[in-house]
This record gives C-alpha cells, structure tokens and sequence, in this order.
C-alpha cells in the first residue's frame, strides 16, 4: 500500500523534472540555431565575396585585352550579381625606388556583408611604365579635356534656357522628350542644339546620338587633336610653347624630373 500524499519513487518523471528537460533542450536547442544561422550568413557572405572577385577579375581580364588604355574612372553596378557594385581605375602612379612613372589599373567590387559593412575586393595590374615624353602628353590632353569641357558644358538649367535662346520650361520638355545631360546633370551644347534646330522633336537617331557623357565629349576633342597635331611646324616651335596651367614652356618641362613632373601633375589635379 502507498500512502497518501507520497509519489511514486516507479512513476516516471515529476512536472519540475520535466520543465528542467525543457529548458536544458530549449537551451541546447536554441545553441544549435545560432551556430546554424551563422554558417548560413558564412555561406551566403562567402558566396557574395565569390561573385565580388568574379566581377573585379572579369573587369581585369577586359582591361587587359584592351589594346589602348588611357586614365579613366568607370563605375557600376554588376548586371550578373545585383547586390555587387565595381569600379575600374587607369590611373597613374610614381615608383620611387626604381624612380619610374607607371599606369596601373585597378578593378575593385564592393558589396555589403552580413553586418551591414562594406567589404571590398580590389585587384591591381601594372600595366606599363611611362616615359617622359609620355607623361607630358598626358599632362597636355588633361589641359585639354579641361579646355573642351569648360566650353561644351553648362552647368545649370537657366545657363542652358539661355544659351538656347528658350524659356526654362522649354528646356524641361526638351528633357522630357529624351534630351540627354552628363554624368553630374550638366547640359551639353550639342545636345541643346540639336533640339533646338529639331523644334524640340529629333529622330530617334538623332536622339540616339546625343552625347551622353564627358568621355564621348573627349574622345571627339581627341580625334581633332589628331589632325591638329599633325600640321605643328617643328619640335622647337612645340618646346617653346607654353602650357596655359602651369605658365611654363614645354621646354621647361622636358628638363623637369620624372619626380617633378608627376608631382605637378598631382598639383594641377587637386
């Protein structure tokens, strides 16, 4: 006979050991879910980083099969992988040990890790070195560029109404109508003229051809620097030139220093 008010010692488990079965098995349990949560972050993280270096060395192996390079800064977002941005660099730099002026290229992705932090993969070539001669060149089409685009750009759309000879509001139905700025928002000549001599309508050609960015308003500059530069009389009228930015003659620069002259490029760029 049991008496009353004992419980079995062959009953099996009481109510406070089985809530303490619960919490052990919820604790461990809950443990389990962490460390699975975090290898699913690893892999999707792992898996982004993968797509990351994809798109910084697709975009390397383009530049170099390019036979021409020149400095440049191109950036997007990555049609394959959404959540990766790039951004391709040619640029110049100076080796001091070897005292060589290089172009390097530098192709980089970025995309946002489980935390919410940037993370960035960056891949670097050197492509060439530069010689002097070279490296004035570029120092003359940087002047250039500068030159082209102070006179084929303008800035606000009031600069733009004017230039056009229209009301503001005529500007904002060109653009409505398919007329196209530069990178900042910037109006471009070319393009204000073409809509006015259309009445605000140009073919779809027409519209198509627009310029669309300063590169396309460089590369035209280059192909007329290409004829220009053909009909200079001799070197020594070229030596005695001087350059607008920096009010020395070419001569002056050809004796500067590979050091000399790269640190007043750097100076002319800030």
């Amino acid at each position: 006979m049991q008496l009353a008010g004992h419980k079995s010692s062959e009953g099996g488990f009481g109510l406070m050991e089985a809530v303490a079965a619960l919490v052990i098995l919820a604790f461990f349990g809950s443990g389990v879910l962490v460390v699975i949560n975090r290898c699913m972050a690893w892999t999707a993280e792992s898996a982004l980083r993968m797509q990351a270096f994809e798109v910084a060395r697709e975009n390397m192996e383009k530049l170099l099969a390019s036979d021409l390079v020149k400095e440049s800064s191109e950036y997007g977002d990555s049609e394959k992988y959404p959540d990766v941005k790039w951004q391709t660099d040619v640029e110049t730099f100076y080796e001091p040990i070897t005292s060589r002026m290089w172009v390097r290229g530098v192709c980089s992705a970025e995309y946002e890790d489980a935390a919410g932090e940037l993370q960035t993969i960056e891949l670097t070539h050197w492509l060439t070195n530069l010689s002097k001669e070279q490296l004035l060149e570029i120092m003359g089409r940087e002047e250039r560029e500068k030159a082209l685009l102070a006179g084929q750009l303008i800035e606000t759309i009031e600069d733009a109404a004017a230039y056009a000879g229209v009301a503001v509001e005529t500007v904002e139905q060109w653009l409505d109508n398919g007329m196209a700025s530069v990178e900042d928002g910037s109006f471009v000549k070319q393009n204000l003229d073409l809509y006015k001599n259309a009445a605000g309508s140009p073919t779809i050609e027409e519209k198509q051809a627009q310029v669309t960015s300063e590169a396309e308003l460089t590369t035209q500059e280059s192909a007329q620097d290409a004829s220009s530069e053909e009909e200079m009389v001799n070197k020594e009228e070229w030596l005695d030139r001087t350059d607008p930015a920096t009010g020395l003659t070419n001569r002056e620069l050809e004796d500067m220093s590979v050091q000399e002259l790269f640190d007043l490029l750097m100076q002319r760029r800030k």
